[in-house]
């Protein structure tokens, strides 16, 4: 079974997000800091990453960052998860480390299948 880290504060998304991956047969581990994010995906190597970009503490580029300079679990793909819409954001998260990019609000009904492209990869 795969196993996803989410790295999200908000706990509507998490509870979202949770249920579709879930549901689809994915195990979750679930941070709500950048902090608890660096550390759970160092401990638990998770095979995907879906990191908010608006955290508490550390925002998320800054933990993409510290994730991908680990000697220990640098490779990982990362997907941005943003409200931000602004133009230039999507290179940002790029040029942090993220493999992808996508936007909130989520849609459960493509979400998934955005999430399984990255885990292809």
């Amino acid at each position: 079974m795969k196993r996803i880290l989410v790295v999200e504060d908000n706990e509507t998304n998490i509870y979202l997000i949770r249920f579709i991956l879930t549901k689809s047969g994915y195990e979750v581990l679930e941070a709500r800091t950048g902090e608890e994010g660096i550390e759970l995906a160092i401990k638990e190597k998770p095979d995907l990453i879906i990191m908010d970009i608006q955290l508490p503490g550390i925002d998320g580029l800054e933990t993409t960052k510290r994730i991908r300079e680990s000697e220990v679990y640098g490779i990982v793909p990362i997907v941005a998860l943003t409200s931000y819409a602004m133009t230039g954001d999507r290179e940002k998260s790029l040029a942090a480390g993220c493999t992808g990019y996508i936007e909130k609000p989520l849609n459960p009904e493509t979400f998934i299948t955005e999430i399984e492209k990255f885990l292809r990869q």
